[in-house]
């Protein structure tokens, strides 16, 4: 559980101002380096010293905007207004498709204030008066007119009641009046019916049959009608459905027009070939609002069973997507002025899958625990901080293995009381049960989580785990190779590989197990117990000097491990389980690993 830091909050009144640049992602597009170098130059000599000057602070700044505060709303309304007017001179003569131009909201508000940050609704009220501001003009709150009102010199055009987003009241909003654009155009922004698209929006449009064979689009329809019902399996997406989907058939589209039309943030086109017997998938993920591609792939494979290779390409697409849809989620947090729970969730699904390091697990963590805090019943926050712990418990990296079992399996028990079809919940479940001596209800749990997601590639990998746990070792390589079929590029592969290593050695198979930890190891080199089962096994082998060397490795990563560090680390009391294990030590022992 998150503990409440202690201490009194400081509390102030202030006066908040949120910028950012109008069309950044577009700008940073037609030119990367002149849009930032032009950009670094106006914050630093145009809009930080108006601040300054004025008595603001900037309290933190993205990559396009900044948050400020100021003790006056007077102040903050002529910085702004001094800092847009110069900029807007320093400009005119740009061209219009690479003029950088700077949105303002304003608005007075009692906010929580920590050293590098301030918080409330007063915050969140100017970022979103931003949102709706024209380029190069302010929109300010109905609470700052009031204040300024009369003492600037500056005339605002009532806008009307307006309904921000995530703010449950409508706002009084009043905008800037200059000779162009027009208070009308405010308006029109602002209307409560331009909405934002949502998070994890896409589209998958129909993929173009390249094979000049009008037989073959029953496959190729195929593919694209698998992938909309397999993304919609992604926990927080919103995918349109393909009969909306279909109707842009055979049509050459704007993808940044379907992104307009259909109110959503990703398209997903591809295309699919035959020629002889091999068959050609191409896939691209695009940014709907820039146009700009996000990932590409492309599958090549021999023409076998047309159904099962349409399930494969499908499955691996769906766990890939997922992963991509999440680091674009979370670069565009990034450059959010205040982060809400789920920018802050996005951010440390991404930090975690960067890999299974101490770093980025601790990194994850922290947004996680940020995001609790904003929102206490996020499910999928409380469901991204059991993963953080199982994983963390499950790396033999430290010795509170399992108080990070004992942590996690609340979080995901809570997410499940409140979504009980959340397949990731089930699938962490079954994790956690699996390695604290309940392999079975661990299986039932990962069986319903694919019951609910068949592309639940570490589900088919945890049961094969649970499987050498109920001493049937036999079995764990079958299930351990359907989840590298579905997600072969897993952040994870490296340990479902490790499953299979430990499983041959529990069977005496000591030559494979050193065939599937070498190859672990070459896909990830960064994991301590992958290489320490190496050098058990190739120590079995008669191979010392290869083992020392495969000892050393991991000492490099972890220069505490111990054999009796591993042997508390238990899972299981099954005989057939526990004897293979000292086979496991034996091999250690004689590698050279140190007892403990």
């Amino acid at each position: 559980m998150v503990q409440e830091r202690p201490g009194r909050v400081e509390r102030r009144l202030s006066a908040i101002l949120a910028a950012d640049v109008a069309g950044y992602s577009r700008l940073m597009h037609n030119d990367e380096e002149s849009t930032h170098a032009r950009l670094t130059a106006l914050l630093a000599d145009v809009v930080t010293p108006a601040i300054a000057e004025h008595g603001g602070r900037i309290v933190k700044s993205t990559g396009d905007g900044l948050l400020a505060e100021f003790p006056s709303a007077v102040e903050a309304v002529r910085a702004a207004v001094q800092f847009q007017t110069r900029i807007h001179e320093l400009t005119i003569g740009d061209p219009e498709d690479r003029r950088i131009a700077f949105r303002v909201g304003i608005n007075i508000g009692d906010v929580i204030v920590e050293p590098h940050d301030i918080f409330g609704d007063g915050v969140n009220i100017a970022a979103r008066l931003e949102g709706i501001a024209e380029p190069g003009s302010v929109c300010i709150s109905s609470s700052t007119y009031d204040q300024v009102r009369g003492k600037v010199g500056i005339e605002f055009a009532d806008l009307g009641e307006q309904n921000l987003k995530n703010i449950d009241r409508p706002v009084r909003a009043y905008a800037l009046v200059r000779d162009e654009p027009s208070p009308a155009a405010h308006a029109e922004r602002a209307r409560p019916d331009a909405l934002s698209a949502p998070r994890l929006s896409i589209v998958v449009l129909p993929f173009a049959n390249l094979s000049g064979d009008p037989e073959q689009d029953y496959f190729v329809d195929g593919v694209t009608e698998s992938l909309t019902t397999d993304l919609s399996r992604i926990s927080g997406s919103f995918v349109i459905g393909r009969h909306t989907a279909f109707t842009y058939k055979g049509e050459a589209v704007d993808l940044k027009k379907v992104g307009r039309e259909l109110n959503i943030r990703y398209a997903l086109e591809g295309s699919v070939q035959r020629s002889g017997n091999r068959l050609r998938v191409n896939a691209q993920l695009v940014d709907a609002e820039s146009g700009n591609q996000i990932w590409g792939h492309r599958f090549d494979k021999p023409v076998a069973n047309l159904f099962d290779m349409q399930d494969e390409i499908v499955s691996r697409l769906a766990n890939t997507l997922d992963a991509q849809l999440i680091a674009a989620e979370a670069r565009r947090a990034e450059r959010s002025l205040h982060p809400d729970a789920m920018d802050l969730y996005f951010q440390g699904r991404a930090s975690f899958n960067k890999g299974v390091t101490t770093e980025h697990m601790m990194q994850a963590r922290g947004f996680f625990e940020r995001a609790l805090k904003l929102d206490p019943q996020n499910i999928e926050t409380l469901v991204g901080i059991a993963l953080v712990d199982a994983t963390i418990g499950a790396s033999y990296t430290s010795d509170d293995r399992a108080a990070r079992f004992a942590a996690a399996e609340p979080l995901v028990t809570k997410a499940l009381s409140m979504a009980p079809q959340h397949a990731l919940a089930h699938a962490v479940l079954g994790w956690i049960q699996i390695v604290t001596y309940r392999a079975a209800q661990g299986i039932a749990e990962c069986e319903q989580a694919l019951a609910l997601d068949r592309n639940l590639a570490a589900a088919h990998a945890w049961i094969g785990l649970a499987k050498s746990y109920l001493g049937r070792p036999a079995e764990t390589e079958g299930h351990v190779r359907e989840a590298l079929r579905l997600s072969p590029r897993d952040i994870f592969a490296l340990r479902w590989m490790l499953f299979v290593g430990h499983a041959k050695l529990l069977l005496n198979a000591d030559e494979d197990a050193a065939v599937w930890l070498g190859r672990g190891i070459e896909t990830n080199r960064n994991y301590p117990l992958a290489h320490f089962l190496l050098a058990s096994a190739l120590a079995l082998l008669g191979k010392l000097d290869q083992a020392k060397a495969a000892v050393q490795g991991g000492f490099a990563l972890d220069p505490y491990f111990t054999i009796r560090r591993y042997r508390t680390s238990l899972s299981s009391n099954d005989p057939t389980y526990l004897a293979g294990r000292e086979r496991i030590y034996e091999g250690m022992c004689i590698a050279g690993v140190p007892e403990g």
